[in-house]
């Protein structure tokens, strides 16, 4: 059994949609095919030649990646060069290469929110919003009867969410009119006839992230043979989206004494702690990654201490001129969470959708560097 690479691809967007990427990065395929049947994925942080030969020995017929392979346009595709001979053997090997990079960090429930998680922040908001989240409104026709079982399907599919209200939906009454052709199998009426059903409208807004999800719920409980729906897009201000996450620790500590929370956290033998060591930490800011250009904005943000990597000598120093502390818990550090986080998502939603593919996580160590 296997699924289709696109019903994989589709999965992933649901938490990483790309318009939530940044203009400079490159998301979504980056070599194979959408129609390409896939029994195993591979996900790995990023994509070298050591982690083709694990797909390939454990016969994956898919990478998910959070490090794109394809930056820039490539003008050429030779073996010779790094770049051009992944490609080349991407190709050959038959396998597919997905990556979802700043997507994933910036989207509400994705990488930079796990790792706030992860560190025990409470009350998190996003340090840098780039933007919000698009509706659409979905309007569906529903034979009377049946209305309360499509309504339930929007709404726990996703649909239907304003603040903190769930399933929200406004149904109305009406009439509707078809007529069955040959070859039709109505559940109301005759082949032939003009029929008319008492029948509801049931609408609800939806992030258009979970249309294609909530589309499917309210088709797998509608009775009709062929399902009557409008979709129509919003102007309502969705979700803000974008890079970091800011929050509470709860008490209060010092750096020195928060470094042990995010090396246990994190998993880190070591971090780099600088800035204005010895400020006292009640409000933290989080960006995975590089961010240690985020030093300013955690800074006016009200953080206390940012957590990130990356951070260089001047952005050190820049942060202790503001009154920042700062631990650097390197880029791998942060990151290296990609691979359970999108591995855990995709295996929950196999089995939510009933689809048919293995998930294993890579055990090639992508860190760059040795400390002696």
């Amino acid at each position: 059994m296997s699924t289709k690479a696109q019903t994989i691809f589709s999965l992933i967007e649901r938490i990483a949609p790309k318009y939530c990427a940044e203009e400079w990065d490159n998301v979504g395929l980056m070599v194979g095919r959408y129609d390409r049947d896939i029994s195993k994925v591979l996900v790995s942080l990023e994509f070298d030649g050591d982690v083709l030969k694990e797909a390939v020995k454990n016969e994956a017929d898919l990478i998910i990646t959070h490090h794109p392979l394809i930056f820039n346009a490539m003008k050429n595709v030779r073996p010779e060069t790094p770049q051009g001979r992944y490609v080349y053997q991407l190709i050959t090997s038959g396998i597919d290469l997905y990556s979802c990079h700043t997507n994933l960090d910036s989207s509400i429930e994705g990488l930079n929110q796990h790792i706030a998680e992860k560190l025990g922040l409470k009350k998190t908001a996003i340090l840098d919003v780039s933007g919000y989240e698009m509706y659409k409104k979905l309007a569906v026709y529903v034979p009377k009867g049946y209305e309360e079982a499509v309504r339930d399907a929007m709404g726990n599919a996703g649909a239907g969410y304003i603040g903190n209200y769930s399933h929200c939906t406004f149904m109305a009454n009406g009439t509707g009119t078809f007529l069955p052709h040959e070859g039709t199998n109505p559940f109301l009426g005759k082949i032939g006839r003009l029929e008319k059903a008492d029948e509801y409208r049931v609408e609800t807004i939806v992030p258009e992230r979970l249309l294609k999800k909530v589309l499917s719920a309210v088709i797998k409980v509608h009775p009709y043979e062929e399902v009557a729906y409008d979709i129509y897009p919003l102007e309502n201000q969705g979700a803000p989206y974008g890079i970091g996450r800011i929050g509470y620790t709860g008490d209060e500590c010092n750096p020195y004494e928060y470094a042990l929370r995010v090396k246990e956290a994190l998993g880190l033998k070591e971090v780099r702690i600088g800035g204005d060591s010895g400020r006292r930490v009640k409000k933290v800011a989080v960006v995975n990654g590089s961010g240690g250009s985020y030093v300013s904005k955690a800074h006016f943000a009200g953080a206390d201490l940012l957590v990130t990597g990356d951070v260089s000598y001047h952005q050190y120093r820049d942060a202790k001129a503001l009154g920042l502390a700062v631990i650097d818990a390197g880029h791998y550090g942060t990151e290296k969470h990609f691979v359970p986080f999108m591995a855990d998502y995709l295996r929950r939603a196999a089995i939510e959708e009933k689809l048919d593919f293995e998930v294993a996580e890579s055990q090639t160590n992508m860190d760059p560097f040795v400390t002696y």
